[in-house]
């Protein structure tokens, strides 16, 4: 008999489940960055017709851009099926398009292509946990499924460029989450999130720079990191085109 192999613990409802019950809009500035992602966006001036929502988890960045261009078309990806149920039931089916897939595999699939161009092109926290080779692979097919003049952003966990700030993202993020729990009337047990936070979970976390140096070796231009908090970035480019 063939074993089974082990679900990765996205791929279950219990480790879905308490991300989806508070993690995320606890960690430090979650909104903010939410914000500065749609600003340079819609600072692009084009409408977006068609985007891509790679690690799209629930859905939280696709349903900003549906408020903001709620004529649009959005793809959204992700290799863990507890998370597109989750998805699933919070869109129209007419605005939407789930699929699962791995982002270890290339995005160039007939369903994700059949889409494009895509004028925007979104992820959040979904590709830290890529090997840095298949970082920079999955950069050059963002690239190639733009349209002239859209737009790549990666709202993303980065590496700390020390010791001493990795310690000021830990800390920071363990209060945020410590005061989250707090006002949902729980009695978190601070020091237990601190150790949590600093466990080896897998992550494969690059630094900001070298990221942004990717997507510029690449062609995208105007690459900058939008903001920055800690281990926390918002960043990305847009490829030349359109009167750019």
């Amino acid at each position: 008999m063939t074993q089974q192999a082990t679900p990765h613990p996205w791929q279950t409802t219990d480790w879905t489940g308490r991300y989806l019950s508070g993690l995320r809009a606890a960690l430090p500035l979650a909104s903010e960055q939410l914000d500065v992602m749609l600003y340079v966006i819609q600072q692009l001036g084009q409408p977006v017709q068609r985007f891509l929502d790679l690690g799209c988890g629930s859905g939280t960045l696709s349903r900003l851009l549906l408020d903001r261009y709620p004529s649009a078309h959005g793809v959204l990806v992700d290799f863990s099926a507890p998370m597109l149920d989750a998805a699933r039931p919070t869109f129209d089916p007419a605005q939407v398009t789930l699929l699962e897939h791995n982002l270890y595999e290339s995005i160039r699939t007939p369903a994700i292509q059949s889409q494009a161009p895509y004028q925007a092109i979104v992820s959040g926290y979904a590709i830290h946990h890529l090997s840095d080779d298949r970082k920079q692979s999955l950069y050059a097919e963002v690239f190639d499924l733009l349209g002239p003049g859209g737009i790549f952003i990666n709202v993303e966990h980065v590496a700390s460029p020390t010791v001493r700030v990795d310690d000021l993202f830990i800390t920071a993020t363990a209060d945020s989450l410590f005061r989250s729990e707090q006002a949902a009337g729980a009695s978190p047990d601070y020091e237990a999130i601190v150790a949590k936070l600093r466990e080896d979970d897998g992550d494969i976390v690059a630094l900001v720079e070298d990221q942004c140096r990717w997507l510029r070796g690449l062609g995208f231009a105007d690459v900058d990191c939008y903001m920055k908090i800690y281990a926390f970035a918002v960043f990305g480019g847009v490829k030349p085109g359109a009167g750019r």
